[in-house]
């Protein structure tokens, strides 16, 4: 278990990152590490995250409140907490405003093609939650109605946000997501994607299973990823070996020997 030392250090990591990505601007964007039942680690207020120090991040309780620190949260943070609220599983938060996956935001556009085994496999579909005002309750409801069933949510007109067990698996997830909104911005271009069968969706869905990938409450029926595999997954052999030492790789080790498996699968259907 991490010290909250080291969950400063990988904060202001992946903060000097989105900047360097350009992924937010200014004093743009807003990170969060939950580092117990009732204290969370957070960006400030009004700071560029390409330049924080460990000592300026700020400890908040699961109200909004300043526990520790000299300057203030982010006034974003109510949205933060309520997706440690909804999303147990969830430890870090991440939120900026990467060009491309915000220009599908600010035009209304879901990123929902079917095209990318790595995406269906590590995000599922980004739906769009609607617009609110930053920095209001209005917004953390709903952000707090998509993040049951995702782990990465276009917000209109405004920016993105991405979720997982530590904040470099949510810093991973935005790059991902800029990249599949780069990839599918120019597939659009040259006349658009084509789209994975729901037979090549239901094989990813089993795969997701098998090797132990979850992106949402697995209950969830408001995904279509998930409805368009629903009827195949039971029914669709793989001839794809068991991975016996999965539990014992990164999680990089893990997405890269997954996607290998996946392409290859593929090439046979």
């Amino acid at each position: 278990m991490k010290s909250e030392g080291e969950h400063r250090k990988d904060i202001v990591e992946v903060c000097r990152r989105i900047y360097n990505k350009g992924y937010v601007a200014s004093n743009d964007g807003n990170v969060s590490v939950r580092i117990s039942d009732d204290e969370v680690i957070a960006t400030p207020t009004g700071m560029s995250k390409g330049f924080l120090t460990t000592d300026q991040l700020v400890k908040v309780n699961m109200e909004g409140e300043k526990l520790e620190g000299y300057l203030n949260p982010s006034s974003e943070i109510k949205f933060h907490i309520r997706v440690y609220r909804e999303r147990p599983d969830v430890r870090a938060v991440v939120h900026a405003h990467p060009p491309i996956s915000t220009a599908f935001a600010v035009a209304g556009v879901p990123l929902d093609e079917l095209i990318l085994p790595e995406v269906i496999l590590t995000l599922g579909i980004v739906p769009i939650a609607p617009y609110a005002p930053p920095s209001t309750e209005e917004l953390a409801d709903k952000v707090g109605e998509y993040i049951r069933c995702c782990d990465a949510v276009l917000l209109a007109n405004h920016g993105a946000l991405t979720v997982g067990p530590d904040v470099y698996s949510a810093y991973y997830k935005m790059e991902t997501l800029e990249h599949f909104a780069h990839i599918l911005w120019i597939a659009r271009s040259l006349g658009g994607p084509k789209q994975l069968s729901e037979e090549d969706v239901g094989r990813l869905m089993e795969l997701r299973e098998r090797f132990r990938i979850s992106t949402k409450n697995p209950l969830c029926d408001q995904c279509p990823v998930l409805k368009a595999a629903q009827a195949f997954v039971d029914g669709i052999p793989l001839n794809v070996p068991a991975v016996e030492s999965a539990s014992r790789m990164s999680d990089e080790e893990l997405v890269d020997k997954i996607t290998k498996m996946v392409l290859k699968e593929l090439e046979r259907s």
